[in-house]
């Protein structure tokens, strides 16, 4: 069984050496090459990308945005929420709001878990249609809300 894990030397960086063996028929082991492979990896810290914090602009602006289409579309399936369709918007537009507020730093950090918290929260409060709603408001974010953070900081910095 070979064994290849790294010989780690924090300052120096990483050393590898590959020994490679074979087993004979006398079940002794023996090189399959006489060279031993040396080289060094040079350690390189790796850099993390720091996501901007959330700007309550946008928050809000985009909470704004999402409210008015997510009604137009649960208007589609109006018998599915029936008197409720106002309240589940309410329930929606809040979660996601505090997700952008706290949490949304721009493209990549767009997360399911709002999404999710829509549907318990729906669901708990015993609200029609909670996957529809969901669903709708996350296919929303995903189409949206990147785009519009970038248009929003490209018209900032003008």
């Amino acid at each position: 069984m070979l064994d290849l894990r790294p010989i780690e030397d924090s300052k120096v960086g990483f050393f590898l050496c590959l020994l490679l063996f074979t087993a004979s028929s006398t079940t002794l082991l023996r090189p399959i090459s006489r060279n031993a492979f040396t080289f060094t990896l040079r350690y390189s810290p790796t850099q993390k990308y720091v996501y901007p914090d959330p700007i309550p602009e946008f928050a809000e602006s985009e909470t704004q945005k999402f409210r008015a289409e997510l009604l137009k579309k649960l208007q589609e399936d109006k018998d599915e929420f029936g008197d409720e369709l106002d309240v589940v918007i309410d329930v929606c537009a809040q979660i996601f709001s505090e997700f952008l507020h706290k949490e949304y730093g721009g493209p990549g950090t767009l997360l399911v878990e709002p999404f999710t918290d829509v549907l318990v929260a729906l669901k708990q409060k015993k609200l029609p249609g909670a996957p529809l709603a969901a669903r709708a408001s996350l296919l929303w974010a995903q189409s949206y809300v990147d785009e519009d953070w970038q248009v929003w900081n490209s018209q900032r910095l003008n």
